[in-house]
């Protein structure tokens, strides 16, 4: 699973174009059909997250490869267990997954640059800077994995930043009107971002200064 703080704002600008009509009536008939493409969206995701946990528990752990530490020696081990058609496919949904997070990020970014600071970026230039990161990693040869970890890392750190706004904005009646989350949903999404923020800051800890992976 990625952490991506970023696209919430990148959702909210995607479904701004479908919201046509200020009926509050029709507006939560509206919402109710976005809940439920978000929940099969995410269902979609847990069960894709699950099926690499179960591939890897019956595939690497059952014959004793306990200590995978990359994605280069669970692609060679892949050919052995399973075929050389493994391979491809474990190769091919990195790439779309690789894709698909890019594309998010530079959309989100976009996004994010035009409503705080009314900036427009060249096409071509956002591009460049979605490969340049990842060139540099290569480039000055820097572990992939731990790269990858950091960024995690980074990218929850701006969790709160953008949980808590959000929470504070959907329950506040000048901004939401009639549609304002009720006091039960403002204290249940507290009680999650809080969680989310304890579990951010350990791993946080862990990392910098408890030295862990």
């Amino acid at each position: 699973a990625t952490v991506m703080p970023h696209a919430i704002f990148l959702h909210s600008a995607l479904t701004q174009g479908r919201i046509k009509v200020t009926d509050p009536v029709r507006l939560k008939k509206l919402f109710h059909y976005e809940i439920v493409d978000v929940v099969v969206a995410m269902g979609v995701a847990s069960l894709v997250n699950g099926a690499m946990l179960i591939m890897a528990a019956s595939t690497f752990y059952k014959v004793g490869f306990h200590n995978i530490a990359s994605i280069e020696e669970a692609h060679k081990t892949l050919e052995p267990l399973l075929g050389k058609a493994s391979q491809w496919v474990f190769a091919l949904s990195l790439l779309a997954s690789g894709l698909s997070s890019s594309a998010v990020g530079t959309s989100a970014g976009q996004i994010i640059m035009q409503g705080f600071l009314k900036r427009h970026i060249p096409v071509v230039l956002r591009r460049l800077i979605t490969i340049l990161p990842a060139l540099l990693v290569i480039i000055l040869g820097f572990d992939p994995t731990g790269t990858l970890v950091l960024s995690q890392v980074v990218l929850s750190f701006g969790l709160p930043f953008v949980i808590i706004p959000l929470i504070l904005f959907t329950r506040d009646t000048k901004i939401m009107g009639s549609l304002a989350n009720k006091r039960s949903t403002t204290w249940a999404a507290s009680l999650v971002a809080a969680v989310i923020i304890v579990l951010n800051v350990y791993l946080i800890v862990q990392l910098f200064i408890g030295g862990g992976n």
